[in-house]
């Protein structure tokens, strides 16, 4: 039977060699499983993180035209304010208003590839507005960072490949990112509220992995299983809830479960809903005939059977959602990829700085609904017709 609910793990569990091998344990079960968790004690106070849900709560109440000057439209890279029912899943509207930011980096030389626009500075809100807004994000951005990057070795050991397995993949610099994002309830969007009740549509993440601190006391966030149910992810204090990514799925050759998920909008009367999610970064040079042909190196053929066997427990997976890591698209690398995906995700912003890249993708949506097939899969598995994107 497919899972009802979503594991929680306790990561100071890992660091104890008396308990470290009941904890991989129970993480092999969620990788194979679930493709989600809750992890608590992940080494952040809770006062840290009090102060982090605060200034992102703030943001939302600055001056629209504060906002507005670090609009996401204002920059190629992809980073900065969106505003309400500004993005699209699924071939829907989100009902959600929100800030992307991420690890800083410098302005791409004239000569870098073209997705290297996405390593860039941020839009930060003026400190005259918000004066500890950028301290504690850049804080926590890096903290965060140091944490995923740790927990991806835990995932390595755990389905038994080598600790140091996935740190090829990640730059010395590595960019990773981070939203800050509002879903006002049903009754406050009225007439905006252009998708219903859809925060997010139904998606999986990119990438490897994410790390979401619901910042309020509303449900919302839903993970399907592989009986097409839909399980509550409520808000548990002290945690943060763990996806799997598309990048994790096809670099374990499937051991990994990638996990379609939504988010609902908060019923009318009820606020709105906060979350902060924080996404992994993986290095844009990635090539895709490298990941396929090299990955992490060969899964053991029992950790595979053993994935295999939860698959036909639950009778196969769904498919339902593309994956980035695919070969043989419009994209030779991760990071092209990735930036076809924002282009998808934020059209306003793809009009401005990548009209080409937006025409393509216009011709490829006009020719699959008139053709009525899906994508080819990524490294050995599947895709079809939603994009992926990054929400919680």
């Amino acid at each position: 039977m497919s899972f009802t609910s979503i594991p929680i793990l306790d990561l100071a569990l890992a660091q104890d060699p008396a308990t470290k091998p009941g904890f991989l344990s129970e993480l092999r079960h969620a990788l194979m499983e679930v493709g989600f968790l809750y992890l608590k004690n992940v080494g952040i106070s809770d006062e840290f993180f009090k102060q982090v849900i605060k200034e992102g709560k703030a943001f939302f109440d600055i001056p629209t035209e504060e906002k507005l000057k670090i609009e996401m439209k204002n920059a190629p890279s992809f980073l900065g304010y969106s505003r309400l029912s500004a993005e699209v899943t699924a071939g829907a509207i989100d009902n959600r208003e929100q800030i992307d930011i991420s690890t800083e980096h410098p302005l791409p030389g004239p000569d870098a590839p073209r997705y290297y626009n996405l390593l860039a500075p941020n839009q930060w809100p003026s400190p005259d507005v918000l004066p500890n807004f950028r301290p504690v994000f850049t804080e926590y951005m890096k903290r965060m960072g140091e944490i995923s990057i740790a927990f991806t070795s835990l995932i390595a050991e755990a389905i038994e490949l080598p600790s140091d397995a996935f740190n090829k993949y990640f730059d010395a610099d590595q960019q990773h990112k981070l939203k800050i994002v509002k879903y006002p309830d049903v009754g406050v969007l009225g007439a905006a509220g252009k998708g219903g009740n859809q925060g997010v549509g139904p998606h999986k993440d990119s990438m490897l992995s994410s790390y979401l601190l619901q910042a309020s006391h509303h449900r919302g966030l839903q993970v399907q299983n592989m009986r097409g149910d839909w399980i509550d992810c409520p808000p548990i204090d002290g945690t943060l809830v763990v996806a799997i990514g598309q990048g994790l799925e096809a670099l374990t050759q499937g051991v990994c479960a990638s996990t379609t998920h939504r988010v609902l909008s908060p019923p009318a009367g009820a606020g709105a809903r906060f979350s902060i999610p924080f996404f992994q970064g993986v290095s844009g040079d990635a090539d895709f005939d490298d990941l396929e042909n090299v990955g992490v190196g060969q899964v053991a053929e029992h950790v595979k059977e053993q994935r295999r066997r939860v698959l036909e427990r639950n009778g196969g997976r769904l498919d339902d959602v593309e994956f980035t890591f695919r070969k043989g698209g419009a994209a030779r690398t991760l990071g092209e990829a990735t930036l076809r995906n924002r282009v998808k995700s934020h059209p306003d912003v793809g009009e401005r700085w990548y009209p080409d890249i937006l025409a393509s993708i216009r011709e490829e949506q006009a020719g699959s609904k008139q053709g009525g097939g899906a994508g080819q899969g990524a490294v050995g598995l599947p895709a079809a017709s939603a994009k992926p994107v990054e929400a919680h």
